[in-house]
């Protein structure tokens, strides 16, 4: 197999939005594709019908374009070994049953659900649990147990079946796992899987081995649910005589809850306040919303730093990649076996990280739409400037109006522990003193500003620390913010003049 080119699929099924757990196996398949120079698909899983949900697919293809995870082939993407849509294959899979009963690794079932659903309630009265096993299948109504005639005269009579998977007797299938190391399963506790429908449909395991070899996939990187459907997917590779070709396995850890006991769900979102979905989705049949990452402000490369780190490890103490230095990094084998633990605090972390990074022009570009919404117009140079003071203090781009809107618009309201505190009997004549004499500069500039009430303080003998703090007030409404003198020339000469005047006038004093 080390001569094949590698060739790996992401193959979700439209059943919903794409929980971040699925974003994470995307991840892992396209790092390792891109590390060994291989392919990366996407197939979309649609052959349960009943569980398909309109919308979803889209939703599928947008956030893996929005994570950066260009597909090479499949739904919207092209390629050679299409389609990559399983309903669409519907005619390929029927030829690979036929021979799976023609070889005898695979029969007939005749049972219908309600006889099924009796056979699950007796032996839950009994305390046990039905299976359809190599225990149980030769007492049941199969091609097995029945005659070839009367097989034929259902099959003819078009009497509803599906084709089963006839499990190897007490064998044991092993697997080097490239995440797991050795794992083996003993057939005697697995059962007699449905793999076609009478519908003509096939059901996942035999659809996505079948699919898996024609696309000529050599790696299957999923989650650690699947690992126990392992055995018979290596045993269906090897009853279709598939065996040398045959893919090696993966299996992903678990993302945890922020607790770190269970599997993460959208549940555990709602309660805790984090998105668990990358995009904004809306069902269609309830019309509720659920957050995504990108709309919650996040950007791509913060959630998938993010991601990636949730059950690998580079080595090292590097924490910080660009998709690039994690290609160049990402091997299996640093791939832990146990369940990453999800935090949504370090979610904010590496979005705040990414956030600092960015150059003040872009950060200007992606707040000016927030200002408009706002109703405030602004220069973009002057939006620079204030993006530069203020972005050290922010996760999320939408947080910029939250520490800056006062360079925009003026205070409504003053701090009152702040004005208990600080707003002696003086103040108001202080303020109107300072205001008279910030109208005298001729150059507003930070620096000049500065030097000049420097000078102007030092001839009146006042305390730095006894006006400086109402003047702030007066500017931005609370005690807080960026450099004093930055605001001052920010905000204009006339408007902080007039700024210190209004709160002269609004804030009585004790």
């Amino acid at each position: 197999m080390s001569d094949r080119k590698v060739r790996v699929r992401f193959a979700p099924s439209p059943t919903g939005p794409l929980h971040m757990g699925g974003v994470r196996t995307a991840l892992f398949n396209y790092l390792f594709a891109r590390k060994h120079g291989g392919d990366f698909l996407l197939r979309i899983e649609d052959t349960d019908q009943n569980r398909y949900v309109p919308g979803a697919e889209d939703y599928i293809i947008e956030s893996l374009k929005w994570c950066g995870l260009v597909p090479d082939e499949g739904v919207g993407f092209g390629g050679d070994l299409g389609p990559y849509r399983q309903s669409e294959r519907k005619a390929i899979y029927k030829q690979y049953a036929d021979q799976l009963i023609a070889s005898g690794d695979a029969y007939y079932a005749f049972d219908t659900p309600e006889e099924l659903d009796q056979l699950r309630k007796t032996a839950e009265e009994n305390q046990r649990v039905f299976s359809y096993d190599q225990h149980t299948r030769n007492g049941l109504k199969n091609s097995l147990t029945l005659s070839p005639e009367e097989v034929k005269q259902r099959l003819e009579s078009g009497d509803p079946y599906v084709i089963r998977f006839r499990m190897p007797e007490n064998t044991n299938v092993t697997e080097e796992d490239l995440i797991r190391g050795s794992v083996t399963f003993n057939t005697a506790q697995l059962d007699d899987k449905v793999l076609f429908k009478s519908d003509g449909m096939p059901t996942y395991h035999l659809a996505n081995v079948v699919d898996d070899h024609l696309m000529l996939i050599t790696h299957v990187i999923r989650g650690e649910e699947w690992l126990s459907s392992m055995p018979l997917h290596i045993l269906l590779y090897r009853a279709l005589g598939w065996e040398d070709t045959r893919p090696r396995f993966a299996h992903l850890p678990l993302i945890l809850k922020p607790t770190g006991k269970g599997k993460l769900s959208k549940r555990d979102g709602d309660k805790m306040g984090f998105p668990v979905f990358p995009l904004l989705w809306k069902d269609p049949e309830s019309g509720e919303y659920s957050r995504g990452y990108r709309e919650d402000g996040y950007f791509p490369e913060a959630f998938v730093n993010l991601l990636a780190l949730l059950g690998w490890n580079a080595g090292n103490d590097q924490e910080f990649f660009t998709m690039q230095e994690l290609i160049d990094s990402f091997d299996l084998s640093r791939v832990v076996k146990s369940g990453a633990r999800f935090d949504p605090e370090k979610a904010k972390w590496f979005n705040r990280h990414y956030l600092q990074q960015k150059s003040d022009a872009e950060l200007a570009s992606l707040f000016m739409p927030i200002l408009n919404e706002k109703g405030v117009g602004a220069d973009v140079t002057k939006v620079e400037a204030i993006v530069a003071l203020i972005k050290d203090r922010c996760e999320f781009v939408s947080e910029l109006w939250d520490q800056g809107n006062f360079f925009f618009v003026a205070p409504k309201s003053y701090d009152e522990k702040t004005i208990q505190k600080k707003w002696k009997p003086d103040t108001n004549e202080k303020l109107q003193e300072i205001a008279a004499f910030l109208g005298t500069l001729t150059d507003w500039k930070a620096e000049v500003i500065k030097e000049k009430f420097s000078a102007f303080m030092e001839a009146k003998e006042w305390s730095f620390g006894v006006v400086m703090v109402p003047i702030r007030l007066a500017l931005v409404g609370a005690s807080s913010g960026p450099d004093l003198f930055a605001i001052l020339e920010l905000v204009g000469q006339a408007e902080s003049i007039n700024r210190i005047k209004t709160a002269v006038a609004k804030i009585k004093t004790a």
